[in-house]
């Protein structure tokens, strides 16, 4: 599957924010678009742009492609309730989002790689793939084969000043955490306009 292996920051300037899952970095240098013509005075972007950046903030934040982005769009529309909550439950319930969040991983493609490479268990079940949906109530764990092993210790030592959403729970001694319940969108960890999302795809769906 194609990912994305350019400059992180470079997409972040695109869309003018941090998106902490992609960067560790805790500002832009550069608070202005790449390219020779970044710093020049720019138009007031059209409603097709404001919904297009919301759309790559997303997409980029939580590393997925177009075409699985377009199906969570799809499914959430067809789920109960707003549809951009929707969408924000589908994402942050992702697995490779929760082993980030829950502080075992310092951006979404370094839990992405852990998921895959077998490091990660759900409910006493090794998981590998990485947009596993994970619900309410289950159980996120390192593989106890795992845990010994120098980066992993790295890791655990870091994830105990991790802050994170109220929605989980997080044991550093046993390397266990749980989704206690739906994630909430107030715990967004960057601004996103969920609904800018929907109405970019409104006609596409």
């Amino acid at each position: 599957m194609a990912r994305y292996r350019g400059p992180r920051l470079k997409r972040c300037r695109a869309v003018g924010t941090v998106l902490p899952g992609l960067t560790t970095a805790a500002t832009l240098d550069r608070p202005f678009p790449p390219g020779e013509h970044g710093t020049k005075r720019r138009p007031k972007p059209s409603d097709y742009k404001i919904r297009l950046i919301e759309k790559q903030k997303a997409r980029w934040h939580y590393g997925i492609l177009e075409k699985q982005f377009q199906r969570y769009v799809k499914r959430a529309s067809r789920m109960k309730g707003a549809a951009g909550l929707n969408l924000i439950t589908l994402l942050e319930s992702r697995l490779d989002n929760l082993v980030w969040r829950l502080g075992l991983a310092r951006t979404i493609p370094q839990a992405r790689q852990l998921v895959v490479h077998g490091h990660i268990m759900v409910d006493d079940h090794r998981v590998d793939r990485p947009s596993f949906h994970v619900r309410p109530g289950s159980e996120i764990s390192v593989r106890e084969r795992s845990r010994p092993k120098p980066f992993m210790t790295e890791i655990l030592e870091l994830s105990a000043a991790t802050p994170r959403p109220s929605w989980l729970e997080f044991d550093p001694a046993k390397a266990t955490g749980k989704l206690a319940m739906v994630p909430d969108r107030a715990d967004l960890p960057f601004d996103l306009t969920e609904n800018a999302i929907i109405e970019f795809y409104s006609q596409k769906l």
